[in-house]
């Protein structure tokens, strides 16, 4: 009994880990998060599969509505409201399922048959299994948690990216508000010269040409007006988009500046950029997982290749003579074996050297962009803080002392109206190129983030590729 038991140990393994393939209750929500939570804002939550939640998630996003949505806010509402973001977890989901499956041991065949002739009177009985799938399902079962693992950090990839998106059409938005303010300044700053010209003109006081050129100051500032309103709808409208608002809800109020810059010594610094990509970038670490499974089943191919449909069954057929009503029963199993009479795997063999070199270029090839990456985000964003730093320790103060240098000296009867005004332009739009350095600080600030931690900064331009479903037997060589 003990001898047959250490026999039969492998197959009832097997059958344990089949028994044991279930999905997430969660759908993997759980996993993402473990690769995203240090990377988002605190309480940030993906959205639940559990239907009852929704009241009290929406309880709570009205919450945060009813206040200026800062950049955190407008992340946790697109994680928890954002279709396109829930599309990528559904897919996890599939995914799991589509791996649960894959280890579930094919239903057995079983195989009923009734023949009758003048004396006889046949039963046929017979059950087969895939006995390759039994034998290899422990193989199968590292493999198919390698790729859940690569689908699980592709996942995350998306969540960061949209986050990112999220925290962009944040800083565009406010930014494009912003810039509203101080073009509606410079337009009724345009509208008063083109008022006090046009009154001028009637007394006699101001030549046709002089008013025209006041007029032209006024058109020009009324049409980058429009164009200012326009860009902040449109802003406004992405933000809301990606946070999956609409309606009502959609009508959100926001800051009214963007958050000031940080000092010096709170930057990050760009010593050990390359090697923190290497090291954290998910990307970087989906495409190793892939290498490792890829060379993993790289010995399997051939055997795959030529043994990949052995099968065993067992039979038990019951013949009765009609005349004498005598039963012979007869029992045996039955090993069905494939000759390699033609493909000896060679085929497959290659094909998997050539998959295996394959992934191992794409890991190298994404380091490689990852080293770049890091550097050239990080060259971005010290220079962006520069310039922003420039424009508000140094332009703007510069500008502001000119606004009331030209205040005193129009005081004094020394400068025209006109060249009060000017001068009114001139420092409300120093203010609004002031925002624009500001707003590029923190743009490029989201880049360095993603190209340390996460993916290209670029992928959120284009949806990041998930790993192929894995195949349900490696008599194929994936």
């Amino acid at each position: 009994m003990n001898r047959r038991a250490l026999r039969l140990s492998p197959v009832l393994a097997a059958v344990v880990l089949a028994g044991c393939a279930s999905v997430a209750p969660d759908g993997l929500r759980s996993a993402v998060d473990r690769h995203t939570a240090s990377r988002l804002p605190a309480d940030s939550q993906l959205p639940s599969t559990d239907s009852s939640a929704q009241p009290t998630t929406e309880a709570q996003i009205a919450q945060w509505l009813s206040q200026p949505v800062d950049a955190d806010t407008a992340v946790r509402i697109a994680l928890l409201r954002s279709p396109s973001l829930q599309v990528q977890l559904a897919q996890l989901a599939r995914q799991d399922a589509q791996r649960a499956q894959a280890l579930t041991l094919f239903n057995p065949t079983l195989t009923l048959g009734r023949f009758v002739n003048g004396h006889e009177r046949e039963i046929e009985r017979q059950l087969s299994l895939n006995l390759v799938q039994l034998i290899t399902l422990p193989w199968r079962s590292r493999w198919q948690g390698w790729q859940l693992e690569q689908a699980t950090l592709a996942a995350a990839q998306q969540v960061l990216v949209h986050a990112a998106d999220t925290r962009r059409a944040w800083l565009r938005a406010v930014a494009a508000q912003q810039s509203l303010q101080a073009a509606e300044r410079m337009h009724e700053a345009a509208a008063a010269g083109g008022e006090l010209a046009r009154r001028m003109a009637l007394v006699g006081n101001f030549s046709k040409l002089e008013q025209a050129q006041e007029l032209r100051v006024q058109h020009d500032a009324a049409a980058q007006l429009a164009r200012a309103r326009l860009n902040a709808a449109l802003e406004r409208e992405q933000l809301a988009r990606l946070m999956g608002l609409w309606g009502l809800q959609a009508d959100f109020a926001l800051p009214n500046s963007l958050p000031p810059l940080p000092k010096a010594e709170a930057l990050h610094t760009g010593a050990d950029a390359e090697a923190t990509a290497l090291r954290e970038r998910l990307d970087v670490r989906a495409l190793r997982r892939e290498l490792d499974t890829t060379a993993d089943r790289h010995g399997f191919a051939r055997v795959g290749a030529l043994f990949g449909d052995i099968g065993a069954s067992y039979s038990r057929n019951t013949t009765t003579d009609r005349a004498t009503r005598h039963d012979e029963v007869t029992r045996g199993w039955e090993l069905e074996l494939p000759l390699p009479l033609f493909d000896w795997g060679g085929v497959a063999a290659a094909g998997a050297r050539a998959q295996l070199q394959h992934r191992s270029a794409q890991l190298r090839n994404a380091a490689l962009q990852a080293r770049s990456e890091a550097r050239t985000s990080w060259l971005r964003y010290r220079t962006a803080w520069d310039l922003a730093q420039q424009q508000r320790t140094e332009v703007l103060p510069l500008a502001q002392q000119m606004q009331e240098e030209a205040v005193y000296r129009y005081n004094g009867m020394f400068i025209s109206t006109w060249q009060l005004l000017a001068q009114a332009r001139a420092t409300t739009q120093a203010v609004a190129t002031a925002t624009e350095a500001q707003r590029d600080f923190w743009l490029a600030d989201v880049d360095l983030q993603l190209a340390l931690y996460s993916t290209s900064p670029g992928a959120g331009a284009a949806s990041l590729s998930s790993p192929a479903t894995p195949s349900e037997s490696p008599a194929q060589g994936h």
